[in-house]
């Protein structure tokens, strides 16, 4: 038995997006979204997954959108390779399926709140070790949220993911594991298989049941996949190359630079120490991070900080 990889977004729309997906694509919202919990009970799957369909590099054209039954909507989308504006294009993926409930005339209560589920392939946040992150519009400095429950942003880190077989416990685990290594199995593990939905998906993963016309689809749009992430990462090592080769002649000058930089957070250091006492570590390596600039904005405005916590809320707006 061989299944074809939920990496493949062709593929993961077949799985998630076929007319016959509504219950696995159930449970791994909830599993993705709620922890497990039943929340979501029925939905509805627009625009299903169609084999005939032309095969397009287009990412929106394989996304898949689903309407609650409480007229939420949700966006699901498989990435395997970082790209430009990546992130931008993530926020305007929610923004459009939020706005175009609307036709021109409609009122603003017709709106419902809209969730945007985006697996990658790739480490998207280098500050956490989380899997699942999910965010929601929040006061800058009081933390309180506002229309938390109107627009939301949940990302699936595959490469975070490192539970075996044997360590999977809750929904969620068995979900992403499916997503990270389904096209390594040769069978049905009796882990998985006993979640019904995740059994319906790996039997319509199995290439044994796919036509020779899907298989083809399924293989091109893969190696498309591939060649594009491919290209991706043989772009960043010629700027790697091209940058060392800069980095001879502008050595001296960046030497400059960095010097610069480190009296300059040497300087700041001292003085948030002096006003503060000892510094928590998660705190010192925000303003490690920070630039040149912004290192001597700080050395302006702390004298304006009451605690460590004006200290915190300054970091988080940089």
């Amino acid at each position: 038995m061989k299944f074809i990889s939920p990496k493949v977004d062709y593929a993961f729309k077949k799985i998630f997006g076929s007319a016959q997906s509504k219950e696995i694509l159930i449970s791994f919202l909830n599993a993705i979204i709620y922890g497990g919990d039943k929340v979501i009970q029925s939905l509805t799957i627009i625009n299903p997954y169609n084999p005939g369909q032309v095969l397009s590099l287009k990412e929106t054209y394989l996304d898949i959108k689903a309407v609650l039954a409480n007229g939420s909507i949700v966006v699901i989308e498989m990435q395997i390779a970082s790209m430009t504006a990546f992130n931008k294009r993530v926020a305007y993926n929610l923004a459009k399926a939020y706005a175009n409930q609307l036709v021109t005339g409609e009122d603003y209560p017709l709106l419902n709140p809209t969730i945007a589920v985006t697996i990658t392939d790739f480490r998207l946040f280098k500050n956490t070790e989380e899997v699942i992150s999910q965010f929601v519009f929040h006061e800058k400095k009081k933390k309180f949220k506002f229309l938390d429950e109107e627009l939301q942003l949940i990302f699936v880190e595959l490469p975070k993911f490192k539970k075996t077989l044997s360590e999977l416990k809750s929904l969620t685990d068995k979900w992403i594991y499916f997503l990270k290594e389904a096209a390594s199995l040769d069978t049905i593990p009796e882990g998985l298989g006993e979640v019904s939905e995740i059994e319906l998906a790996l039997n319509l993963a199995n290439q044994a049941k796919m036509t020779v016309a899907e298989l083809e689809i399924v293989d091109r749009r893969g190696m498309m996949l591939q060649d594009e992430k491919g290209r991706i990462s043989y772009a960043k090592e010629e700027g790697k190359k091209e940058g060392k080769e800069e980095g001879k002649e502008e050595g001296k000058e960046e030497g400059k630079e960095e010097g610069r930089l480190t009296e300059a957070l040497a300087l700041v250091m001292r003085l948030l120490k002096k006003r503060f006492g000892e510094i928590p570590t998660a705190i010192s390596s925000q303003v490690e991070s920070l630039s040149i600039e912004d290192l001597e904005s700080l050395g302006e405005d702390f004298l304006d900080f009451n605690s460590l916590e004006n200290l915190s809320s300054w970091l988080e707006g940089r």
